[in-house]
């Protein structure tokens, strides 16, 4: 292994583990560090794009364009998979909440089953 790809393997790894940590410190509330993990969550989110920036300028890739269609499909995607999940844990979560729970779950796995002929397309 090259020196330069070592360095950048260890750089993804810590950018990584700081981005993992600061979410720990966010989300276990035992810790009570919300505040500070959402400082060490956005340095390592910080880090881990300016890695993967100078990764792509060391290749020497150009500048990609922005293929908006693909990014609406992901965006959708990003959405029907949130929808599914707020009414998973509508479900769980709260006890007064199970039959619209069990709405917005469906509403979710409907919107995701729209994203294969969103991206397949329809044929005959």
């Amino acid at each position: 292994m090259k020196k330069k790809n070592f360095l950048f393997l260890l750089l993804t790894t810590v950018a990584g583990l700081m981005f993992a940590l600061g979410m720990c410190m966010c989300l276990v509330p035992e810790w009570d560090l919300f505040k500070s993990g959402v400082v060490v969550t956005g340095l390592g989110l910080l880090a881990l794009m300016v890695v993967a920036f100078t990764a792509w300028i060391r290749a020497g890739k150009p500048v990609a364009k922005i293929n908006w269609a693909l990014a609406g499909k992901i965006a959708y995607g990003v959405v029907s998979a949130l929808v599914l999940g707020a009414g998973m844990s509508m479900i769980m979560v709260f006890d007064d909440l199970l039959l619209p729970g069990i709405i917005v779950g469906v509403v979710g796995i409907v919107m995701l089953l729209c994203l294969i002929p969103l991206c397949k397309g329809l044929k005959d």
